[in-house]
């Protein structure tokens, strides 16, 4: 079946997905097995496995060009300019099918309980309109989908979790980790991951390249171009790469009515459709909406709230350097996540902060990740022959624990429009307004000082901290919050608009709060429920065809 169909302008569309990346694909798949018609654009290409830098000697320096998560580095056809001057944390993101998961180290988390409760519990942020229990049986199906590894029995859930295929091998770092952790009474969890740890199908199982992050050569990293594209391909999906959505399109009704997009020789097109659904990460999505004004809707579509754009959370994460006298044989994947902890994810007020964090292993590929937590010190101590003298002396023989926060929601963090800055065809670009608060410095102050005293407990030498990494936002999130009540959200708990009942976002923008965890195990379960909703739902949805 071919990957692209040049009719995407056809008037017989059921659903128009913008973004092909996991939660595009995942409802996508669905509703196209449901019977819908769907077409899904994107802005970005099929990734090539040849090109991936995983294999390749050279593999630190294509990171750090074309293959690099940061899109103001990458510079590439498919990207957008970001203006992240005012912000403390870099956003991170892949355009292209399969979005962000072609890069991501596929640590596969699930939001605990309480993530979805903090209000009540805590007294902060808000409550989703969804609970865990609503979530479980959509977490359960995708992790079928994809192939998910890991343990049963973690206690930082209700019990039955048990993931699909076997735990992957946790290494010596992860061996290293854990007896650090035992001698202080930590609790700690083999990985859960979006890897095979058992071949199936045309996909092979983990070969332990420990290169997850650059690309999977092997197809056993769940990368959505890998892991669900095909099923949705094999259902009738019809994928537009190269398709640059400029607005979405509004009725005098009220209604969208489908988008306006650019192709790669820079011709507008327009696709009608009857629901336009909204995928393209927490920054994307509002700025499209941003971007899609009308007399209906002058604020920007799906705004009347104002919160559109606003609470925009990325994860702030800090990580711990042990250094050991014992070859830790870092080289053997996977790269991240041989084992974690959520012994401290829940909130105890007595550390002086809300909410908590999840502790991960972390492997060190080569001497361009290790030098870059060295960045404090003067250039003539990490570069010529003291640079190959601390890499000699680091490299294979170190690794990191790192500690990811939850990072509460901030009305004044936010995703605008750049009043200057534009992309490759003209469209204003966004911009970031975000600022880390004190409570999530005094809780990457406090998980640090913790880690180090598990390094040390495990045998390491030396530590390093490395207090804040600026280029760590990879989770875009709660910019189109969802919620009850659509005076403080812009969508209701199945992604659907309050203000515009034919228009979805099923992404990360959805959000309320952002637990620990990484988002895409809970992006996708979301995408799952709310696009079985709209089927399920399909005769009383209003169109405009």
């Amino acid at each position: 079946m071919a990957r692209t169909d040049s009719a995407a302008g056809s008037d017989d569309i059921d659903a128009l997905i913008i973004g092909a990346g996991p939660s595009g694909v995942t409802a996508a798949r669905l509703l196209a097995e449901s019977g819908f018609r769907v077409t899904v654009l994107e802005q970005g290409d099929w990734p090539n496995v040849a090109d991936y830098p995983s294999e390749k000697l050279e593999r630190d320096l294509l990171v750090a060009g074309r293959w690099n998560p940061n899109p103001n580095h990458r510079h590439g056809p498919s990207d957008y300019p970001i203006n992240d001057s005012d912000s403390d944390v870099h956003p991170l993101m892949f355009n292209g099918v399969g979005g962000s998961s072609v890069l991501f180290w596929a640590e596969w988390p699930r939001m605990i309980p309480s993530d979805f409760r903090v209000r009540t519990l805590d007294g902060i942020a808000d409550d989703w309109p969804i609970t865990y229990e609503d979530l479980q049986p959509y977490y359960d199906v995708v992790d079928e989908m994809i192939g998910v590894s890991g343990l049963g029995g973690n206690i930082a859930y209700p019990p039955g979790y048990v993931p699909p295929q076997p735990a992957l091998p946790i290494g010596r770092i992860g061996r290293i980790a854990a007896e650090g952790m035992n001698k202080l009474g930590i609790g700690w969890w083999p990985g859960t991951s979006a890897i095979l740890s058992q071949s199936t199908g045309s996909r092979g199982a983990c070969a332990r390249w420990g290169t997850c992050g650059s690309g999977c050569p092997e197809g056993a990293k769940a990368s959505f171009d890998v892991a669900m594209w095909p099923g949705a391909l094999a259902a009738g999906v019809n994928l537009v790469a190269g398709a640059r959505v400029r607005e979405i399109t509004v009725s005098n009704q009220g209604l969208v009515t489908g988008a306006t997009w650019i192709d790669r020789a820079g011709v507008e097109q327009h696709t009608s459709a009857a629901v336009v659904i909204v995928c393209a990460n927490g920054i994307g999505t509002p700025r499209l909406l941003q971007l899609s004004t009308s007399s209906l809707f002058p604020d920007g579509l799906a705004n009347s709230s104002g919160y559109l754009g606003r609470n925009l959370m990325m994860h702030p994460v800090a990580t711990v350097l042990g250094e050991y006298e014992q070859d830790l044989e870092p080289w053997i994947g996977p790269e991240s996540h041989p084992i974690w902890s959520m012994h401290f994810a829940e909130t105890d007020v007595s550390r002086g902060f809300h909410r908590g964090a999840k502790w991960t292993a972390v492997v060190h590929q080569g001497p361009v990740s290790l030098l870059q937590r060295f960045t404090e010190l003067p250039l003539a101590e990490r570069s010529g022959l003291a640079g190959h003298e601390l890499i000699e002396r680091l490299h294979g023989r170190s690794y990191e624990i790192s500690a990811s926060i939850e990072d509460l929601p901030v009305f004044e963090n936010r995703v605008v429009l750049d009043p200057n800055l534009v992309d490759s065809d003209g469209i204003p670009a966004p911009k970031i307004d975000y600022t880390m608060s004190d409570e999530s410095k005094r809780a990457l102050d406090w998980n640090l000082d913790r880690i180090v005293e598990v390094h040390e407990a495990a045998g390491a030498i030396s530590t390093k901290r490395v207090d804040f990494m600026g280029e760590t936002g990879w989770h875009l999130l709660g910019t189109a919050r969802c919620g009850n009540d659509p005076s403080t959200s812009v969508v209701d708990g199945y992604g659907r608009s309050h203000d515009v009942p034919n228009l979805y976002i099923f992404d990360g923008s959805v959000f309320v709060t952002s637990s620990a965890v990484n988002p895409t195990p809970t992006i996708t379960a979301f995408a799952l429920r709310a696009a079985e909703h709209l089927v399920e739902t399909a005769s009383d949805q209003r169109t405009p065809l």
